[in-house]
């Protein structure tokens, strides 16, 4: 077992009690009721945009998959949807705003790369490959550095860049 999971339940006690605090503090600055139609409102908004999200996600995976093209780009991007749509529709205001968030174009660029960077770590090149396509690669050339002592960083060649970029696909040996 990884050692970060021994610390969820904490984490999540502690999502308990910041959603508590937060409601506490809305609760007190525009009223009880306000605060609680707020989280029934964020919640509701949450669920349309949860049924909408996953539909987009599903077409968009059909799509890439029925033209030949890597999915991995739009799983990844109906993944972060889902997310932000499912914080949404949890009961709370952090994690409605972290939800909404996660939906503004932006933002949901930035997670997105995030995650596909993740999934690229944790999966090998050639898995890597077939979900997100070829990786472009940039090829520098120029002249030949002195040899390096054998070892992990003499099997990396360092060059000279020129400025041009080609594609191309990562072969593990």
């Amino acid at each position: 077992m990884r050692r970060g999971v021994r610390f969820v339940p904490l984490a999540l006690l502690g999502a308990v009690a910041v959603e508590l605090a937060v409601f506490v503090l809305v609760g007190r600055a525009v009223g009880f009721g306000v605060a609680v139609l707020l989280v029934f409102a964020v919640s509701l908004l949450g669920l349309v945009l949860l049924r909408r999200e996953g539909m987009r996600a599903w077409r968009g995976f059909r799509a890439a998959a029925q033209a030949g093209q890597p999915p991995g780009r739009q799983v990844t991007d109906g993944l972060v949807g889902l997310l932000g749509s499912l914080l949404l529709a949890v009961p709370g205001l952090v994690t409605g705003v972290a939800g909404l968030l996660l939906l503004i174009p932006p933002v949901r660029a930035l997670a997105r790369a995030g995650v596909q960077r993740g999934a690229e770590r944790r999966v090998s090149s050639m898995v890597a490959g077939d979900l997100f396509g070829p990786r472009r690669v940039r090829v520098r050339r120029g002249a030949p550095q002195p040899e390096s002592p054998p070892g992990p960083a003499a099997e990396q060649p360092v060059v000279v860049d020129e400025g041009r970029a080609i594609e191309g696909e990562i072969v593990e040996r």
